[in-house]
């Protein structure tokens, strides 16, 4: 078959090599890449790839035999470093790399296209010929609503999954589930366990299955691992037909050095920095983008806008913002280069980020774009024009790392690290918060989250159901990794399927069930979402009980019936007779213990109305009487009157 070349035909205009050239063009995944042509006139593929400090370009594929010299690509004349031309015949499905030879010192690489929409299945390489247009979307009705799902005074209970591990097939050689397996198992079990969303671990293309997805070779293409991109589609569709949002884990921070990826593209550091002080991230061993550059701008702004529009993805949480934000991040002295004004703020890489919001946002205005953003870097979720970084959420990772080396403290000793608890409160509003239990902090010798948990074997679960009752009630979204949610004793390993098979056991039933029905309450209760970002959600009722190591709190919405009383007894102790101030109210009653028995808990409860008496307590003349369970967070709300 005669596959000739031509090269009077071009997917690009002029406008959209001004746009390029400035690095505003937000939809390059139209325009670069492999694109199935199919018109009275045409019948092939168009390739265009940028490599402006190459001699010679071609296309090497099944088609060809990989003969580099078959069919060389057209440098453009307009300066844009953009090579391309139609190949007939090419059939869909064909693998490909370009060929490229250096103008600078004449080196050839051969690399994967770095807009191609589908790759061979790791450890493979190469990029496919691949359309976009088989999967016919069902999902109006989410789309048309979602907005409703994804605002600030919505419940969002986000549960993160690794699709490679979180089940596998272990009777056929423990081989991954496809995006359609994991799309029907995975709808049911987070409708059973009452979640909002699900957001996946980078399922970009990546060659090395180690880096979870963090080490990205192909920004516009879902793993091969677990199927073709109609059937990530089918995925999208799935959730949203269930009523569950999808969330992508996404990485601009670095990507991987590997030779068919980005690196040193044309022979030169083309994506990324030259100077290795600004270039290579000496913590994960890869490259740094260079946000300095146009064109990688609107690289790295199509990539995250491409999963919107052809996926319906509903977020993106962007992985390392703080690598991002400071020239000096995980650097000694003279290890890295300040800013034109001698500070260690990467003032390209915050000009990249506000850009990369105002254009998602400004296309999509009913998404969320979460920061991983582990400093106090300010207004990270405040808009682009009052000097914001534009995000609409940012991790807690403040809030995760001091309350889990609480919930590590013996209850002896917790008296004297009260202060771990209730300093989130005081910076809680600054930003809108998701609070994480991630994957990061089960993984690398951390140990599991029942794991952290001070105490034997049954005080572990009691401390681990008082952690999810408690991080239900605090002000910020949620976010539970995998596992977590059933209390898995291993860390997480993603060469295996979870261990599902624990749920034999009643104490692990139990946290699964304590957190179905926690996000269920979580969902019901408008008090502990409503005003997750404003001061007017909560209110203290007594921070200063060391001694007892009790916290107590409301949760508030615009109505004071639905109010929530919040009191944490995180001793080892049965407090009985135990006084706390409320504001209103003739009575309250308990409307969720997480040591009840059904979590096989120790079912100390609280089970008639509490009567308001007129005893001033924590400042207010009038309080009721509780019994606090040991390492116990329990929830009470007004009766409401008759």
């Amino acid at each position: 078959m005669s596959h000739a070349i031509h090269y009077d035909f071009s997917l690009l205009s002029e406008y959209d090599i001004y746009l390029f050239k400035r690095g505003e063009h937000t939809k390059l995944y139209d325009k670069l890449g492999a694109h199935l042509v199919s018109d009275k006139k045409r019948l092939g593929v168009f390739f265009a790839v940028w490599a402006p400090n190459a001699k010679y370009v071609s296309v090497e594929g099944d088609f060809n035999s990989y003969d580099p010299f078959a069919h060389p690509l057209k440098l453009r004349e307009d300066g844009s470093g953009i090579w391309e031309g139609l190949i007939e015949d090419v059939p869909e499905g064909v693998t490909y790399k370009y060929y490229i030879e250096s103008k600078i010192d004449g080196i050839v690489h051969h690399k994967s296209d770095p807009y191609a929409f589908f790759s061979e299945k790791p450890p493979k390489s190469a990029s496919r010929v691949w359309g976009l247009d088989k999967h016919t979307w069902r999902d109006d009705e989410w789309m048309r609503t979602r907005h409703k799902h994804n605002a600030y005074n919505a419940p969002i209970s986000i549960y993160e999954v690794h699709l490679g591990s979180w089940r596998r097939k272990v009777e056929e050689e423990n081989r991954f589930l496809t995006y359609e397996e994991a799309a029907a198992e995975l709808a049911e079990y987070l409708k059973k366990m009452h979640y909002t969303h699900v957001e996946l671990l980078p399922i970009t293309e990546y060659p090395f299955e180690g880096s979870w997805g963090y080490q990205v070779t192909g920004y516009f293409a879902p793993t091969a691992r677990y199927g073709t991109p109609e059937m990530f589609m089918k995925f999208v569709d799935t959730m949203h037909r269930n009523g569950i949002g999808v969330i992508l884990d996404w990485v601009p921070s670095h990507f991987v050095t590997d030779g068919h990826g980005l690196i040193n593209f044309d022979g030169t550091c083309l994506y990324e920095h030259q100077d290795p002080r600004k270039g290579y991230h000496p913590e994960w061993g890869s490259a740094i983008f260079n946000y300095g550059r146009n064109e990688v701008r609107a690289f790295l702004i199509s990539s995250a806008m491409f999963w919107l529009e052809k996926y319906h993805i509903d977020g993106i949480r962007v992985d390392a913002v703080a690598s991002m934000l400071y020239l000096n991040y995980a650097r000694q002295e003279g290890e890295w280069i300040p800013n034109e004004h001698g500070g260690n703020e990467n003032l390209e890489a915050i000009a990249f980020l506000r850009q990369l919001n105002t254009s998602l946002y400004g296309a999509y205005n009913d998404i969320v774009m979460c920061a991983e953003e582990s400093t106090a870097w300010p207004m990270v979720t405040r808009p682009v024009d009052v000097g914001g970084l534009g995000f609409g959420f940012k991790w807690n990772m403040g809030w995760m790392h001091d309350t889990l080396k609480y919930f590590k403290t013996d209850p002896i000793y917790r008296q004297y690290h009260q202060s771990q608890l209730t300093f989130s409160i005081w910076y809680a509003f600054d930003e809108q918060f998701i609070l994480p239990l991630s994957h990061d902090e089960v993984v690398h010798m951390k140990g599991s989250l029942i794991n952290k948990m001070a105490g034997d074997y049954n005080q572990k679960f009691a401390n681990l159901r008082a952690l999810f009752t408690y991080m239900t009630a605090h002000p910020g979204k949620k976010l539970l990794f995998m596992g977590g949610e059933f209390a898995q004793f291993a860390e997480w390993n993603y060469k295996q399927s979870l261990d599902w098979h624990l749920l034999e056991y009643p104490n692990h039933r139990g946290i699964q069930q304590l957190i179905a029905d926690l996000n269920a309450l979580y969902r019901k209760e408008r008090a502990l979402y409503l005003y997750d970002e404003k001061h007017q959600g909560f209110e203290w009722i007594d921070y200063a009980d060391a001694g007892h190591n009790v916290i107590a709190f409301l949760r508030k919405s615009d109505h004071e019936e639905e109010t929530i009383l919040v009191v944490c007894n995180f001793s080892d102790t049965v407090l009985e007779n135990y006084r706390v101030g409320v504001p209103y109210g003739e009575s309250w009653e308990e409307i969720f213990n997480s040591q009840y028995r059904k979590y096989e808990g120790w079912d100390i409860t609280n089970p008639d109305p509490l009567p308001v008496e007129p005893i001033a307590m924590h400042g207010r003349e009038q309080s009721v009487s509780l019994r606090l369970p040991p390492l116990g967070v329990v929830y009470f709300k007004q009766v409401k009157k008759q």
